[in-house]
């Protein structure tokens, strides 16, 4: 019982991480049953039956409070689950000591780069609102999908950076449309491992404990995601997409730092984070007030008393 209320909880912290961040929830899920013995393939098969309801849960939480872009789901989704069929009928039999450094290795210089561009430069709108092209969304899906049944987790990490880095859509909108399209990818890998697997290794207890947290967390993330500044939201993503992929080539046989040298670039890059996230979050209060001041009209009115009519002496004139 004490198993099943731990995996609740991981759910609904990696939810929570996930639905705000677009990212993590496989991960650290699967992080969690590999720790308690769970051989790869029935741990990665377990969290994606979990996902199924967690990505639903959190994709309509996202469409509710307008987080979503349908036709990058669709455009996504669907590349997203055929490579994850095929890397979930793939993963018994496939090395990734070589591909999973090579792709920490592309994700830290996107988060690098994600980090450094909204920290300083927040959103970039030459390129807002343009249509994202299938021919970029359709190959992202595909190595999406296949990373993400493989290593147990990776359509975020993969994913979120890449369309992010465009600087065509806002970062909730990333986010809202990540995690919706996410559902596609669940069923197709969850197939591939049915037909891979069976039911054998894959505890369906465990999945139905995390998808409970997942989806408790999922409206939460949906209204925080919608909620923080686009600026900070970045940062954060930006700095989550360094830890997470400086730890794997860390721990990598092409680096293989010893314990003090993990520590102390851990220690590092969550100064550097913290930093980030400050600079833009004062970064965000000093535009809004220039906004505030560049958009105010002298000959607007903003009435003070009721609904009523007012003279120009019952009015002050007040910054949008």
């Amino acid at each position: 019982m004490k198993t099943l209320v731990l995996l609740a909880l991981v759910g609904l912290g990696a939810q929570l991480v996930d639905g705000s961040l677009g990212m993590a929830y496989g991960v650290t899920s699967t992080t969690l049953l590999l720790a308690i013995g769970t051989n790869p393939a029935a741990a990665s098969a377990t969290v994606h039956f979990a996902e199924i309801g967690t990505t639903l849960f959190s994709g309509l939480s996202h469409w509710k409070f307008g987080n979503v872009d349908w036709k990058v789901v669709a455009k996504i989704g669907v590349p997203g689950a055929i490579g994850a069929f095929v890397g979930a009928q793939l993963l018994s039999s496939l090395s990734t000591a070589v591909a999973a450094p090579v792709m920490a290795l592309i994700l830290l210089t996107l988060g690098l780069y994600i980090l450094g561009r909204f920290t300083l430069r927040g959103i970039d709108r030459r390129h807002l609102g343009k249509p994202m092209r299938k021919r970029f969304l359709g190959p992202l899906g595909l190595v999406a999908g296949f990373v993400d049944a493989t290593g147990g987790g990776g359509w975020g990490p993969v994913g979120t950076p890449a369309i992010l880095a465009s600087g065509r859509m806002e970062p909730r909108t990333v986010i809202g449309s990540i995690d919706t399209s996410e559902f596609i990818v669940a069923v197709g890998a969850s197939l591939g491992f049915l037909l891979a697997l069976g039911s054998q290794g894959v505890d369906f207890t465990w999945a139905v404990a995390l998808l409970i947290g997942g989806a408790v967390a999922a409206p939460i993330a949906a209204w925080l995601v919608r909620h923080v500044p686009p600026r900070l939201l970045g940062s954060l993503v930006g700095g989550m997409i360094v830890l997470t992929n400086a730890r794997t080539l860390l721990r990598s046989d092409w680096v293989d730092a010893s314990d003090p040298v993990r520590s102390a670039s851990y220690a590092v890059i969550l100064a550097v984070w913290a930093a980030a996230v400050a600079y833009s979050y004062r970064q965000h209060r000093s535009d809004r007030a220039l906004e505030s001041a560049s958009g105010s009209t002298p000959s607007r009115p903003v009435v003070l008393t009721d609904n009523t009519a007012s003279s120009p002496a019952d009015t002050v004139q007040r910054p949008d």
